[in-house]
C-alpha cells in the first residue's frame, strides 16, 4: 500500500463528497493526487490564466480567492474546502486568483478522476451539484461587497435556467439513417431524437454521422437504431445551466433531452445542446453590463433593462438567494444610470462647472429595488463661490432633468413626490446638504423624520465619491451633538406596529384605491427597514445601507441579540422575495396584495415574518426608553 496515498485517504475520508465514496474509489483517487506545498503569498493560479484540468482541496493552511482588479478577498478556503471546481466546469480562463494566505498544503485532483469516481456516484454528485449551484460561501462574501462587477457576475451565470430548443426535431425508430440525415440538413440542426409515442429512445448527432456513416462502417439504408446513442440523458424543463454543464461532463455528451418530468418515460419537450450553453453565456448579467457601456440612447438602455427583468424572473423561479439577486439587479441598475449620466453630460453645452455626485436614495440607495418602480435620487456638487452658486445649481438642475427624463424612458417612472435631483430641494452643494441634514436632526418633526428615512439611505452611483462620503460623515457628526434625535427616530420606527389585528387578522387598507388589500411595504417591510437604520446609526456604523447587511452587522456587534437580528434579516429576505414574486406575477410594484389570491401556505409564510417585526420594535422601545415619549 502506498503510504502517502493512505495518509491522503485518512484526511479526505472525513470530508464530503469524498466521504460518500467507496474506500476502493477514494484510494484510487488518492494514489493519483498531486500535492502542492505553497509558501505564504504564493499563487496557485492567477486571474486570466487558462483553467487547469484539475480542482483543488486544502489539506493544511488557508488559500484566499482574490479579485484581481481590486485585490479584494472574495473567499477563504481552509482545511477540507474545495475550490477551482466552478472554473473547471466553465473552462476558459480563471476569473479569480488563488493565493496562499499562510503556509499551505493543497491537493489537486484531475477532471478525469472527478468524472470517473465522483460524478458517477449519485450521492457525491448530488452533494457537489448543491454546492456548485448555490456556491454559498461565494455569494455570502459578496453580500457586503459594494463593488460587484461584471467579472463577479460572470461566475454566477450558471444559476440561470437553461434556455433550450422548445421544438425538437424527432423521428421514429423505423426511419432510415439517410432520411434522418436529410431531415437534419433541411432543418439545419446538429441532432435528431428518436422517439416512440413522443418519448425519447435515443439520439443521433452530427458526430455519429461522421464517425459511423462517413467512415463506411454502417450503411445509410439501415435504421437509425443502428447508430443512435441510447438510453438518452433526460432532465426536467427547470434544468439550470450548472446542471446541464455537469451532466454533459459527467456523461461525456453534447446534448440533453428535456422531458415533462425529467425521465425518459414522459413527453419530449426540448433538446439542450452545448451550443445552447454558449448562447446563454451571451445573455447573462455580465454581458448585459458590458453591453450597457456600448449603447448610446435611453431607448437602447430600456431594452437592456427589459432583458434584466427576464433575468430577474429566472433567478426568482430558480430560488436563487435573494441577497445575490438584489446585488445583481442593483449592479445592472447602477450601470444603466452611470451610462445615462455620461450620455446626458455629453449633451450639455459645457462640461460640469465643478465635481458632483449622483446619489440613489430610498430603496434604490439600500440596493433593495428589484422591480421597476418610480425613481428616487439626489445630486450633490462641490462648493463654489457664493456668486457662482445659482449658476452652478442651474447647470446641475438642467443636467438632472435630462437624467430623470432618460430614466423615465428606460422604465423608472418619475417620482410622484418629486424626490428627484431635478427638484432644487434635492440638488444642493455639499455645504447646503450638511446644513439640511443638521436642520432635520435638530428639528425632528414628523416631516423631517420622514425625509431622514428617505435621504439617510443613499448610495453613490456616479461622479465624485468623496462628496458622498462627506455627506455621510456629516449625518453622524450632527447626531453625535444631538443624540436625542435617535429617540425621535425610534418613535418614528414604531409608527407601523406588527401588521396583525387583535384577532390575528391581516391589517388591510380600509379605503381608497387599494381597499381591502395588504400593503406589504408599509406594514411589514418598512418597520424592519426603519429599525435597522436606527440601530446602525446608533452604532455609528458607516457604509451599511442594505437592510439585510445591517442586521448581519448588528448580529456581530450584539451577540446577546443575535437571534432577534438574524430573524429580522430572514424575515426581510422572505418579504422581499414575496413582494418581487407578486410584482412579477401581476406586472406591478408588488406592494399591494389581494389576500384572497393567496394560498393558506402563503398567508402562514407572511404571518411568520411578523413576529420579527414585534421583537425588534420591543427591543427599540426598551433601548431608547420610548415609553416616556409616548
Amino acid at each position: 500500500m502506498n503510504t502517502i496515498a493512505e495518509r491522503i485517504y485518512d484526511f479526505l475520508k472525513d470530508f464530503p463528497p469524498f466521504s460518500m465514496l467507496m474506500k476502493s474509489e477514494l484510494l484510487a483517487i488518492c494514489k493519483a493526487i498531486d500535492i502542492h506545498y505553497l509558501e505564504k503569498d504564493t499563487h496557485l493560479f492567477i486571474t486570466g490564466s487558462p483553467v487547469e484540468n484539475q480542482f483543488y482541496v486544502v489539506k493544511d493552511g488557508a488559500i484566499g480567492l482574490f479579485r484581481a482588479q481590486t485585490n479584494t478577498l472574495v473567499d477563504e478556503c481552509d482545511e477540507g474546502d474545495i475550490f477551482g471546481l466552478r472554473a473547471l466546469m466553465r473552462q476558459g480562463d480563471y476569473k479569480l486568483s488563488a493565493k496562499a494566505i499562510e503556509e499551505s498544503i493543497v491537493y489537486s485532483i484531475s477532471s478525469e478522476l472527478f468524472q470517473q469516481y465522483i460524478t458517477t456516484n449519485p450521492e457525491a454528485s448530488k452533494y457537489l451539484m448543491s454546492s456548485f449551484v448555490s456556491n454559498t460561501n461565494y455569494i455570502e462574501s459578496n453580500q457586503v461587497d459594494n463593488n460587484l462587477s461584471s467579472e463577479n457576475i460572470q461566475d454566477f451565470f450558471e444559476e440561470q435556467s437553461a434556455d433550450y430548443s422548445k421544438n425538437p426535431v424527432h423521428c421514429s425508430s423505423e426511419t432510415r439513417i439517410k432520411d434522418a440525415a436529410l431531415l437534419m440538413t433541411d432543418k439545419r440542426i446538429g441532432s435528431i431524437v428518436i422517439t416512440e409515442d413522443n418519448r425519447p429512445l435515443g439520439i443521433i448527432t452530427d458526430k455519429d454521422l461522421r464517425t459511423k456513416i462517413a467512415t463506411g462502417l454502417i450503411s445509410i439504408e439501415d435504421s437509425v437504431t443502428k447508430i443512435m446513442s441510447s438510453p438518452v440523458i433526460t432532465y426536467p424543463e427547470s434544468i439550470t445551466v450548472a446542471e446541464a454543464q455537469i451532466a454533459m461532463i459527467k456523461h461525456r455528451i453534447t446534448h440533453l433531452c428535456i422531458t415533462k418530468d425529467g425521465t425518459p418515460n414522459t413527453e419530449l419537450t426540448g433538446i439542450l445542446s452545448e451550443h445552447d450553453i454558449i448562447v446563454i453565456r451571451e445573455n447573462n448579467a455580465s454581458v448585459l453590463v458590458k453591453e450597457i457601456k456600448r449603447v448610446n440612447t435611453p431607448e437602447q438602455l430600456q431594452h437592456i433593462r427589459k432583458r434584466a427583468e427576464q433575468l430577474l424572473k429566472r433567478y426568482i423561479e430558480q430560488q436563487i438567494p435573494i441577497t445575490f439577486v438584489t446585488k445583481i439587479i442593483s449592479t445592472i441598475n447602477d450601470s444603466i444610470t452611470q451610462r445615462l449620466i455620461g450620455l446626458c453630460i455629453e449633451e450639455m453645452s459645457t462640461p460640469p462647472p465643478t465635481s458632483f455626485a449622483w446619489l440613489a436614495i430610498g430603496s434604490q440607495g439600500r440596493e433593495e429595488q428589484l422591480l421597476l418602480t418610480d425613481q428616487d435620487n439626489a445630486l450633490v456638487f462641490n462648493d463654489v463661490p457664493e456668486n457662482d452658486y445659482d449658476k452652478t445649481q442651474q447647470y446641475f438642475l438642467t443636467l438632472s432633468k435630462k437624467i430623470n427624463q432618460g430614466l423615465n424612458i428606460i422604465g423608472f417612472e418619475l417620482c410622484p413626490a418629486n424626490m428627484m435631483a431635478s427638484n432644487p430641494k434635492w440638488c444642493l452643494s455639499i455645504s447646503q446638504w450638511k446644513t439640511q441634514f443638521k436642520s432635520w436632526i435638530t428639528t425632528p418633526d414628523q416631516d423631517n423624520l420622514m425625509l431622514c428615512s428617505i435621504f439617510f439611505d443613499f448610495e453613490f452611483v456616479y461622479g465624485d465619491a468623496n462628496l458622498s462620503t462627506t455627506m455621510a460623515e456629516s449625518i453622524f457628526t450632527s447626531i453625535e451633538s444631538h443624540d436625542i434625535f435617535l429617540n425621535f427616530l425610534g418613535l418614528n420606527a414604531l409608527t407601523n406596529p406588527p401588521p396583525l389585528s387583535f384577532f390575528r387578522q391581516f391589517l388591510v387598507e380600509r379605503d381608497g384605491e387599494h381597499k381591502d388589500q395588504f400593503d406589504i411595504k408599509a406594514r411589514a417591510m418598512m418597520p424592519l427597514v426603519d429599525a435597522a437604520r436606527l440601530l446602525i446609526l446608533s452604532k455609528n456604523m458607516k457604509a451599511h445601507n442594505n437592510t439585510i447587511v445591517r442586521y448581519e452587522k448588528l448580529a456581530e456587534l450584539e451577540p446577546q441579540n443575535k437571534d432577534i437580528f438574524l430573524a429580522c434579516r430572514d424575515a426581510f429576505k422572505n418579504l422581499l422575495r414575496f413582494r418581487t414574486e407578486q410584482g412579477l406575477r401581476h406586472n406591478d410594484s408588488g406592494r399591494f396584495i389581494d389576500l384572497q389570491t393567496l394560498s393558506k401556505a402563503n398567508r402562514l409564510e407572511l404571518k411568520s415574518t411578523f413576529r420579527a417585526v414585534k421583537d425588534i420594535q420591543d427591543l427599540i422601545q426598551t433601548r431608547f426608553k420610548l415609553s416616556q415619549f409616548m
